[in-house]
């Protein structure tokens, strides 16, 4: 017998590759988006969270029935409903059990469902025991009201509702977070009796402003008493666009001198933040903290203590600091990203969101009625047919007892319905007494009310209106409760600087020629008898204290900032600078300051030029520095002198071919960059010269100095009063000192009192 073939692939459907893959992304996208990361504005549930709590409801589990293991609301979940894996479904259970996850849980648990410090620390759910919270009922309460539509589930075994019929917004008031596919939402939770004061304001007045609605919704209400601190204008933005920032701040007291803290910012842990401070502590950056306590227990859940090391420390800076470094203050995204009404994902703004769901909330209100108005229609129609076989219960007796198709007979005699009929021919024998004839009459009076007061309700738009207000007040008053994160105005918290935190100490900063860097405690040291690494040597070194910058100079006229803590110790051979500053490769750095803000310095050039520059105008915070200094190829840096008196200081300048200039310092101008002014007049052709003159000292001569001019083995030492004959304006070419003075070596400023050697 002949095999039967395969279909050749001619037979199969041929599209292009690219093609292929982007329906199939495109159709894997969309079931990510709409069938499990983003919750519907109705319920505000995703579907597997609708699933968890209807098969809950299907099970009995109400919130006063028995509770019952985990692991069989989770089977029935997946059997019948939800054909996923159990670990992500039970995941999904517990976050609706998490009274410190959700603002209102929908499950109520027994056993171990996490804890604060770790979410994910649940029980098996083989352990756990669970049935619906109080406030599920707002979903379930009238799922059986004709409200919603039920669909098959995956194998058309069953029916499961599309949607539950929330009695309240659910979607802001436990928020909802998710990842789809190019989209994600997150959406805080907020205060029951807020949302429902807006709700019953926005259906009274349409046209209500944002603003206005603000005014009852506050801003997110988070499961922990954390106070949240982001400015009212920023949260009124981030409702206006639906996306946004809201930060959170640990609420303390002080007792004792000790920093308590009781109520932590939304999903922190106690155990991080300890860990988050004790390495800090560790690396030295809280000096101010002798220790911190974790005195957490069933009590008082959050409990973390800090104390000072003393009572001179800033409890205020410390907190503030904390808040900066810690999670002790957090910011939490808000993205109100949500599938409406017409089944698209778009991210909404707050007024949008409570229009659309009093949209929503009407349209299963009108359901509802219609659907308890459509019971009662056909109750007042069977109690209209039983009304009228009492009246003549002989003659249905007779009908019944003698015909061969009663049903018919009735109907034909009385002019009923086939309903009508039905319902007479199952009347048992004991319900043909009086007392149920007036039991029907009674029946149909209160029907009647109920059918005028429903039609009354369907009829009139302000009957309507003030219906679905009664039921918000009503679910209000019995789920609601006060706001439990309250809003404040706080100042903006900063961390310590680096200062703030290191001790300090006197230290001596070694830079070597070959740019090698280290730093020793203390002003002992002798940086001449410092080892170095072969073939380098000492460049120049800087005492100072730890707390102060030091500034960095190289022969470009660049400044570069560091601090002492930052270097390493001058017990080993330091580090090469490149490590910690961008240096260009044709640069060099030539000196080192340090010093107060306030203080002035003179810098200059070997070409005669220069000005007074303040020691802030130093700083920088770039690595490859800042120009401060314009010098031209060729051009050498002085030595940078700092400035005593502004208005008394005299300059002294010398050249390399002997001449002298003393000048007062308030000619020089006070500039932050640039090349600065003449300090002396140097002609081109000595500059150009095949022995080029050049600026060879530059000092500050303090008033009532004397100024010694030492060349070989000789010196020359001009009093205040000698001095005049050298004095004269900025700019000018200056006096030649005398013969054999000329070829300076050295110039040194001496106090008027003081011995020259």
């Amino acid at each position: 017998m002949k095999e039967t073939l395969p279909s050749s692939i001619e037979d199969c459907e041929k599209i292009p590759f690219q093609e292929f893959a982007r329906k199939a992304y495109l159709n894997y996208s969309m079931y990510v988006i709409l069938d499990r990361a983003l919750p519907h504005i109705s319920d505000g549930l995703k579907p597997v969270q609708r699933r968890i709590v209807y098969s809950m409801s299907q099970l009995g589990l109400s919130s006063t029935s028995k509770f019952k293991k985990s692991a069989r609301t989770v089977g029935d979940v997946l059997g019948k409903f939800h054909p996923h894996g159990d670990t992500a479904c039970y995941e999904a259970m517990v976050l609706l059990a998490q009274p410190f996850s959700l603002r209102y849980p929908l499950v109520d648990g027994q056993g171990n469902w996490g804890d604060p410090n770790d979410p994910k620390s649940f029980a098996a759910m083989r352990y756990t025991e669970s049935r619906l919270s109080k406030y599920a009922q707002i979903f379930l309460q009238e799922i059986d009201l004709g409200t919603v539509d039920f669909v098959p589930n995956f194998d058309g075994t069953l029916n499961e509702p599309t949607l539950l019929p929330a009695r309240l917004p659910n979607i802001l008031l436990n928020g909802s977070t998710g990842i789809a596919v190019g989209m994600a939402t997150s959406i805080l939770p907020h205060n029951l009796r807020e949302v429902a004061k807006a709700l019953i304001h926005l259906i009274d007045n349409e046209d209500a402003s944002l603003e206005k609605i603000c005014k009852f919704i506050k801003g997110p209400d988070f499961p922990t008493k954390a106070e949240i601190i982001t400015p009212a204008s920023e949260i009124l933005d981030s409702y206006r666009t639906g996306a946004g920032r809201i930060k959170m701040r640990a609420e303390f007291h002080i007792e004792d001198y000790e920093i308590i803290f009781t109520a932590l910012p939304y999903h922190a842990s106690t155990e991080k933040i300890y860990e988050q401070i004790a390495s800090q502590m560790e690396a030295k950056k809280l000096p101010m903290v002798m220790d911190i306590r974790d005195e957490s227990d069933h009590e008082e859940p959050t409990r973390l203590v800090v104390i000072p090391r003393s009572n001179r420390v800033d409890l205020n800076a410390l907190t503030d600091h904390l808040f900066a470094t810690t999670d002790l203050e957090k910011s939490y995204s808000f993205n109100m990203n949500m599938i409406g009404i017409n089944g698209r994902p778009q991210v909404k703004n707050l007024l949008d969101i409570l229009t659309e769901w009093l949209e929503f909330r009407a349209d299963t209100v009108r359901k509802k009625i219609k659907f308890r108005l459509e019971k009662i229609l056909n109750r007042l129609h069977i109690l209209e047919g039983l009304l009228t076989a009492f009246l003549n219960i002989d003659e249905v007796i007779k009908i019944i007892r003698k015909s061969d198709h009663p049903k018919k007979d009735l109907i034909k005699a009385f002019s009923l319905t086939d309903l009508q009929a039905a319902a007479i021919l199952e009347i048992r024998l004991r319900q043909l007494a009086r007392l149920e004839e007036i039991k029907i009459k009674s029946e149909s009076k209160d029907l009647e009310f109920q059918r005028k007061n429903l039609e009354k309700i369907l009829g009139c738009e302000k009957t309507f209106k003030e219906y679905i207000k009664d039921e918000i007040k009503t679910d209000a008053k019995k789920y609601g409760d006060k706001r439990r994160s309250p809003i404040k105005k706080r100042k903006e918290a900063e961390k310590f600087s680096a200062a703030d935190v290191m001790d300090i100490e006197p230290v001596t900063v070694i830079l070597s020629k070959n740019g090698w860097i280290r730093s020793a405690k203390g002003h002992e040291i002798n940086p001449e008898t410092v080892k170095f690494k072969s073939g380098d040597s000492l460049l120049g070194y800087l005492r100072t204290k730890s707390d102060k910058p030091i500034i960095f100079l190289d022969n470009t006229g660049r400044s570069y900032m560091l601090y002492s803590h930052t270097l390493p110790s001058a017990r080993g051979n330091g580090e090469p600078l490149t490590g910690h500053l961008s240096i260009k490769p044709n640069a060099a750095i030539k000196f080192m300051l340090s010093g107060e803000n306030d203080f002035h310095y003179l810098v200059g050039s070997d070409i005669g030029y220069g000005f007074i520059i303040k020691f802030s105008d130093f700083l920088t915070n770039f690595k490859n520095g800042k120009a401060v200094i314009s010098l031209k190829e060729n051009h050498q840096l002085l030595d940078p002198q700092i400035v005593v008196d502004l208005e008394k200081d005299n300059i002294a300048a010398v050249t390399s071919k002997g001449r002298l200039l003393i000048f007062s310092l308030k000619q020089l101008p006070n500039l932050k960059k640039g090349v600065g002014n003449k300090i002396i007049s140097i002609p081109k052709k000595e500059l150009n010269s095949t022995d080029p003159e050049r600026l060879k000292f530059l000092k500050i001569l303090p008033f009532n100095s004397n100024l010694v001019i030492h060349a070989g083995r000789h010196f020359l030492k001009l009093s205040p009063g000698n001095q005049k004959d050298y004095t004269g304006t900025r700019g000018h070419r200056g006096k030649k000192l005398p013969r054999g003075y000329q070829n300076v070596d050295q110039v040194k400023i001496v106090p008027v009192e003081s011995h020259v050697d």
